[in-house]
This record gives structure tokens, C-alpha cells and sequence, in this order.
């Protein structure tokens, strides 16, 4: 495969998932010479629910070949085992179900024919700013020289250290994969559930992908065994938990405290290890998506940007993400208080109140934003009373 020591990179991008995969695409699009690298081996199994909005279905490269699994229309909200009730989209299928480690490989797969160069299994052990470029020495003891980065990394990012990310709020999700029978399958088909939890802030999830069957449960970090008590009993409430797991892992979901950096002299960092997450939700992919594609267009710029032009291309960048995605998660943190102190509250909303329903089947079908959903005079109202009554 050879060494990576040598010329200079137009742009490096750190981590091939659908922030890396995304940058890398875009600026081999613009004719960078590009090196996107992977410290695992591609195809790489993630944990993560997989499931596409319509807003992350927007950001993925024309003609991306990758296997939708299944198509949800229909939405079953609970609330720790009980009040269940399903709810159906008023249009086409809202989220497309797919699996990580397919989703990953072919964004990296589009990179590539762009013209990036992969290297997988390759880790960068250390960052650093040198004069005109950015160094980055890989696990192996090569040195990676590039006149713009992207940290692409992941929540426990490298490069999101060097920049000095910081974020504010931190979970635990545990998940697994569990083959099902068709009869189980045939149930799940098109449906999936969102189940409110007992622990604060708390949710339990299964999501449909044909013959397998996606679940798992996400908590704030430091409840390590309450977070795993709650699994069991969820998946037992389920039916699953007597199926042998193809995959049962854990991770944790990071949102970024607002203001914190997001670019540093020639690097930018984006999706995780950018913190860019829903706090509520704790959906990402929409935020990988969209970020890689702004900080590949910001990583073109800052290659050929002269040491005196470095800040205002960093300020664009910071400008994109915080009008954007940063107005998504100040959103969403307002429902996430609302949820963490009263999940009943928000449950009785989603699933008595047509309204409500109707605008976040319109946000899952990616026509509206959460800043957009809070922001109608009747979602004022009611959490203008709610801050009263706290």
C-alpha cells in the first residue's frame, strides 16, 4: 500500500463515516488531491440506529448505492411500557433504514471514485499546526501533510481535541442487533418504536431492517448498570431478549457545548467529533451529513487560502454550522428539558394532539426543522407556560 510520508495533501480528512466520507467527496469533487483516513478496516461495523430522515436523504451523493433494509410509515410512541400508540405518515415513507458499516462504505466508495485516496487501518496518533500545513502522524510513523484538514474522528475525536471541542452533554447508548423469525419481522415491517424510559431523558428504540432487528436504549452517561437494567427489561418487554445478538454494543453520544471551537488555523472538525448531535433524539447522521459537506467545501477554501484570509474562512464555516445545526440543537435542547422533566408531557403531545404529530412526521419527512416546529405561536405559548410552572 505503500507510505503516506512524502508531497504535500491539498486536503486530509481523519475518519470515513458520513461526516469523512462526505468531505473527502466534496473536495475531491473540487479537484483537491484528498487522503481520507480510517483507523478501521473498511467495511467497519458502527454502533448506530441507522435510520435516515429526510433531511439526511437529501445531503447523500446522487446515485449512492446502499441496501434500504426497510421503509417506516408508521411510528409507535410509548411510555415505559405503557400508553403505546402508533401513528401513521400522512405522505411517503419518512426514514429509510439502513446499516452502518453499508451506508459508510458506500459515501467512501463515492469518495473514492471522486478521485480521495482511502487508506484504511490507519490511525493518527497526533495533530499538529506546521507553519503553512497541518502534520498528522499516523500509528505507523508516517507523517501526513496537508494544507486543510477535516476531523472527521468520531465522538472521542483526535483532531476535535486539537481544536478544543467541548461538549456539554454526554450519553450512553447500548444496542443490539438480533436476527428475527419472519412472523416477528412481518410485526415490525414499515413500524418502528420510540418508547419514553424510566430513567430521565431516557428512551428505548426498535427499528426494523428485514430480517434483523435493531434496539437498544440511550441514557445520560454515569448510570452505567441502570442503563443496562433498562435495556434487559426493554428488550424483554419486546420479545427480543431471548435472541442471540449478531452485535451488542455501547457508545457514547456527545453534543457540543454552544460556542465551542469548531476550526483551529488549516483544520475543521464535523459530525461527532464536532459534538453536532441531537440532544434529544440523539440522531447524528442528518448532522454528519450536512457538516462533512460544509467543512469539505471549507477544507477547499482553506487550501488555497494565504495565511491572512485563514480566519475569515474559518468564520464562514463556524457562521454555516451555528446558524444551522447549532439553532437545531438550541431547539431541541428545549424539548429535551421539557422530556427530562416531564416525558409524559411530551408523549400526551405526540400522540393526543394531531398537530403535533403532523409536524414531526413533517420533520422526519425532512419539510421543516425542529427551530421551525417551536417556533409556531401555539409551541410558544406552551413553552412559555411550561418555564412558568417548572
Amino acid at each position: 500500500m505503500g507510505t503516506l510520508d512524502g508531497d504535500v495533501w491539498d486536503v486530509a480528512v481523519v475518519g470515513a463515516g458520513p461526516a469523512g466520507a462526505s468531505a473527502a467527496r466534496v473536495a475531491a469533487e473540487a479537484g483537491c488531491r484528498v487522503v481520507l483516513l480510517e483507523r478501521a478496516a473498511i467495511p467497519r461495523y458502527k454502533t448506530c440506529g441507522g435510520g435516515l430522515i429526510g433531511c439526511s436523504q437529501a445531503y447523500l451523493p446522487a446515485g449512492l448505492r446502499v441496501p434500504v433494509l426497510d421503509e417506516i410509515e408508521a411510528v409507535t410512541f410509548g411510555l415505559d411500557g405503557a400508553k403505546q400508540r402508533t401513528l401513521r405518515s400522512e405522505g411517503p415513507a419518512r426514514c429509510k433504514m439502513v446499516f452502518r458499516d453499508e451506508l459508510d462504505a458506500a459515501l467512501t466508495r463515492v469518495a473514492a471514485e471522486a478521485g480521495a485516496v482511502v487508506r484504511d487501518r490507519t490511525t493518527v496518533a497526533g495533530v499538529e499546526d506546521d507553519g503553512g500545513v497541518v502534520a498528522l502522524r499516523t500509528g505507523a510513523g508516517d507523517l501526513v501533510r496537508a494544507r486543510a484538514v477535516v476531523g472527521a474522528d468520531g465522538s472521542a475525536s483526535r483532531v476535535g481535541r486539537h481544536v478544543g471541542v467541548r461538549c456539554e452533554q454526554v450519553d450512553l447508548a447500548l444496542e443490539v442487533e438480533v436476527p428475527v423469525d419472519r412472523r416477528t419481522a412481518a410485526r415490525w415491517r414499515g413500524r418502528m418504536l420510540m418508547e419514553w424510559g424510566p430513567l430521565p431523558g431516557s428512551f428505548g428504540w426498535v427499528f426494523p431492517k428485514g430480517d434483523v432487528c435493531t434496539a437498544g436504549v440511550v441514557a445520560a452517561k454515569g448510570q452505567g448498570e441502570a442503563t443496562r437494567a433498562y435495556l434487559r427489561d426493554f428488550l424483554d418487554r419486546q420479545g427480543l431478549a431471548h435472541l442471540t445478538p449478531l452485535h451488542d454494543t455501547g457508545h457514547l453520544t456527545r453534543c457540543r457545548r454552544p460556542g465551542s471551537p469548531l476550526a483551529r488555523h488549516r483544520t475543521v472538525v464535523a459530525g461527532d467529533a464536532a459534538g453536532l448531535c441531537d440532544p434529544w433524539s440523539r440522531e447524528g447522521i442528518s448532522f454528519a451529513l450536512r457538516s462533512g459537506v460544509w467543512a469539505g467545501e471549507a477544507a477547499v477554501r482553506l487550501a488555497s487560502a494565504d495565511d491572512a484570509d485563514l480566519e475569515r474562512e474559518r468564520s464562514r464555516y463556524a457562521e454555516v454550522v451555528r446558524t444551522t445545526l447549532e439553532a437545531e440543537m438550541r431547539a431541541s435542547r428545549r424539548i429535551m428539558d421539557v422530556f427530562t422533566w416531564r416525558p409524559g408531557l411530551v408523549h400526551a403531545a405526540l400522540t393526543s394532539v394531531p398537530p403535533v404529530w403532523r409536524r414531526v412526521d413533517s420533520y422526519l419527512g425532512g419539510a421543516t426543522t425542529i427551530p421551525a416546529l417551536l417556533g409556531t405561536p401555539a409551541a410558544r405559548v406552551a413553552l412559555k407556560v411550561l418555564d412558568l410552572i417548572r
